[in-house]
């Protein structure tokens, strides 16, 4: 069914719009995690243009979706009250200033990887705000859209920074354990939102919810966790390896809930009549 009183799932959005809610979260992530660990110099700057090639990915997701890309910059016309047009404002900010950031880092000017880091805060804000503003889908207007996306983000960034180390080796314990932290955040305000979503939302929807979250849980929760205490028992080049295991789990567990979040569980929520005609009953108010 496409159109009726039951829900029905919407066909606009498809893997494109997801690629860029995973290009551009996790790139942004990326980008955020980096000038949190201090990161300078060359690893510094590989970290910037990796998060800004992810995010410049999933822009091009949402391009190859337009059935007229050449009216693309239709999007900008309405910032004042459009959260697709202030994301696509943002990431027009975004990739130049990231690109100069990285360029003045390369020179020594490690404080300006501050500057893309918080136009990628913006980016992954506005993504939230423009998925809940789809009022008419019950899985996505939930006020938890916006804090489930921040931080499985920030959680997909921090994990792609640790599949990095692997080229420029180990960190302190002390962003293992912010890492660990955002993990159980974003699992934290997983559980909540879907016990705020139960019974208001079409079965199908609730499915595939159901194993994204159980994969979340388990493979982007459980097991990069476990491989953090791991490593925090052994030596640096083990510690780098499970650490890499780790981020990478906690990458793939956020793709894989953003995925089935916006091709699957994207249900509307179909009509709300509250007072139905009967036949042969007097008409309201008569």
């Amino acid at each position: 069914m496409s159109f009726g009183p039951n829900p029905w799932q919407q066909t606009q959005w498809d893997w494109r719009a997801a690629g860029n809610f995973i290009g551009g979260g996790a790139g942004s992530g990326l980008i955020v995690f980096a000038a949190l660990a201090g990161m300078n110099g060359t690893s510094a700057v590989a970290l910037l243009l990796a998060g800004l090639a992810l995010v410049g990915l999933g822009l091009s997701c949402v391009w190859l979706e337009l059935g007229r890309p050449l009216r693309a910059l239709h999007v900008f016309f309405n910032p004042r009250t459009s959260w697709m047009a202030r994301e696509a404002i943002v990431a027009t900010a975004l990739l130049p200033v990231g690109i100069a950031a990285a360029a003045g880092v390369y020179a020594g000017m490690n404080g300006l990887v501050w500057l893309p880091a918080a136009l990628a805060l913006v980016f992954v804000y506005c993504q939230g705000r423009m998925l809940r503003a789809a009022r008419g889908i019950t899985a996505w207007r939930e006020p938890l859209t916006v804090p489930l996306l921040l931080s499985t983000s920030l959680a997909e960034g921090a994990g792609l920074f640790f599949v990095a180390l692997l080229w420029h080796g180990p960190v302190g314990a002390a962003m293992a354990a912010l890492f660990g932290v955002l993990v159980l955040a974003r699992a934290a305000i997983l559980l909540a939102y879907r016990q705020r979503l139960s019974g208001r939302i079409a079965a199908r929807a609730n499915r595939a919810l159901d194993r994204a979250g159980r994969a979340l849980l388990i493979g982007g929760t459980a097991a990069p966790l476990a491989l953090l205490i791991a490593a925090s028992w052994t030596g640096d080049a083990t510690a780098v390896a499970l650490g890499a295991v780790a981020g990478l789990a906690s990458a793939l567990a956020g793709a894989y809930l953003k995925f089935k979040l916006i091709t699957r569980a994207g249900y509307n929520q179909g009509f709300a009549l509250q007072k139905l005609p009967v036949r042969g009953a007097r008409p309201f108010g008569g």
